[in-house]
């Protein structure tokens, strides 16, 4: 795979039969990404609600990430095949390093991710909770293509450098937490810009984030807000609203290592 769709539903904390009819139900709504982890202990259920949805397996992307104490080569290989048995599937589209951490040894991990890819298992490799530097030392390591680094991005906290990187080697960012865990609709600036659109501040976040070319993985569970959501990729944004969240001084970040 080589892009990543614009707006996709993050399943972290989704782990019941009743979350699995949100996920049904987005799909059914018209998502194409859908994102899932080893350590959310919800695969299963992410897979069941993809079989149950009316929407064929091949059009949607589905990720999901190795986590931090299975990155040695041969954890690699098993934790994604224990993965792809939880999830029903013969393949994942995309396959995350979900933190450069503990047993994360590129060279070793990365090699792991290639065989995947080879293999016919893993569409294609992204990486997660990256700094530049790491970034640049996964580039040099791996033999496919990087498709995606996800990482915390929404207005209150920002890091442009992560953008500027990810232009220049053309890989997606993908966002996860990209309404600030709620906190979007107590942001100023970003209620001023959401009021001169008569839309909502998290409809603004999510149309901020699609002007900078970045992808969000929003969480939810309501047919409402999975609407809300869809739909807030069609908000207009002029270069004034953006600069003005661009701005933004407050800074949060909600998953520190």
């Amino acid at each position: 795979m080589s892009r990543v769709p614009r707006l996709g539903l993050g399943t972290m904390g989704l782990d019941t039969p009743a979350d699995a009819t949100a996920v049904t139900t987005a799909l059914e709504m018209g998502y194409r990404h859908v994102d899932t982890a080893q350590i959310y202990d919800n695969e299963a259920v992410v897979g069941d609600a993809i079989a149950a949805a009316d929407t064929p397996r091949e059009s949607v992307v589905l990720a999901t990430k190795v986590w931090a104490d299975s990155l040695a080569y041969d954890d690699v290989l098993r934790t994604t095949r224990e993965s792809l048995d939880r999830l029903g599937t013969d393949f994942v589209d995309l396959l995350y390093v979900h933190r450069p951490i503990q047993t994360y040894d590129p060279s070793e991990t990365l090699a792991a991710f290639d065989e995947l890819v080879d293999d016919g298992l893993v569409g294609g490799v992204g990486v997660s909770n990256f700094t530049v530097e790491e970034l640049d030392e996964a580039l040099d390591v791996l033999e496919a293509p990087l498709v995606a680094h996800q990482t915390e991005y929404h207005p209150l906290f920002q890091r442009p450098e992560l953008l500027e990187h990810a232009e220049k080697h053309g890989y997606s960012v993908v966002a996860y937490s990209p309404l600030s865990g709620g906190r979007v609709r107590d942001v100023d600036e970003v209620v001023s810009v959401a009021a001169k659109h008569d839309v909502t501040p998290e409809s603004v976040s999510l149309a901020w984030l699609a002007s900078k070319g970045v992808c969000s993985i929003p969480k939810a569970s309501s047919e409402r807000h999975l609407r809300a959501n869809l739909d807030a990729v069609d908000v207009q944004l002029d270069d004034e609203d953006i600069a003005a969240i661009d701005a933004v001084e407050e800074e949060i970040e909600l998953f520190p290592e």
